[in-house]
């Protein structure tokens, strides 16, 4: 059980539909508790070596329903820069693979994979989502038609910062969401209305923050000394 379903267990919330966009394995999946509770499910995954795996472990669930494509701004192809659990679309201004690890994408694997924006394929009454496309989570957030009331969505790690960040919390101000807490990639977002946030809690997140804050300045240091 992973900080989001223990967060979400000592609220005594449990969804009707979650969704996951950004998968890469099942072993990492952040919904991974709800799938095999048999918790209706929409995953979004475009790389076909995790394709293979999610449906080599999952492929037999009557919950789960699997989409095959990289949420972008526009339908049509694009390229997947690959790089592991960091792997990113090019539309992407900025990802964790760029920043934290200096990936060079004219020296690496790339595939066209399909393309799609969200309202596509958003069925509009998904409880949960946990979004985690390496620096894209705003083209998810941008064309949702569902109102989820918990948005997990990977917003730093190490010196990267998402390059939309001032667009996601805007639309989470527009929408009434509230933050709640993060962990050391993610920031999990709910509606004001359904979770009540309580000052231990609040508490964590300024903990949080400030442990945040320092990792990023070592990182900083340990690539500005790498690149010098």
């Amino acid at each position: 059980m992973n900080l989001l379903t223990k967060m979400l267990e000592k609220k005594n919330y449990s969804p009707n539909y979650v969704c996951e966009i950004g998968v890469w394995h099942p072993h990492t999946s952040n919904i991974k508790y709800y799938i095999e509770r048999n918790i209706k499910t929409l995953l979004i995954e475009p790389d076909p070596e995790s394709i293979a795996l999610i449906k080599k472990e999952w492929g037999d669930r009557k919950n789960l329903i699997l989409k095959t494509f990289a949420c972008t701004d526009f339908d049509g192809t694009i390229d997947l820069h690959k790089a592991g659990s960091s792997s990113f679309v090019s539309s992407s201004k900025s990802s964790p693979a760029i920043v934290n690890d200096s990936f060079d994408m004219k020296n690496n694997l790339s595939i066209k994979v399909d393309a799609k924006k969200f309202s596509n394929e958003d069925p509009g009454d998904i409880n949960l989502i946990s979004i985690d496309t390496e620096g894209s989570e705003w083209f998810v957030i941008k064309h949702m038609s569902s109102r989820p009331d918990v948005i997990s969505i990977e917003t730093h790690g190490g010196y990267y910062v998402n390059p939309y960040i001032g667009e996601i919390k805007k639309w989470m101000d527009d929408y009434n969401y509230k933050l709640w807490f993060k962990d050391n990639s993610d920031s999990v977002y709910v509606k004001k209305d359904v979770i009540k946030i309580n000052y231990d809690e609040i508490l964590f997140l300024l903990l949080k923050n400030v442990h945040l804050f320092f990792r990023r300045t070592v990182k900083g240091l340990k690539l500005f000394f790498r690149n010098t």
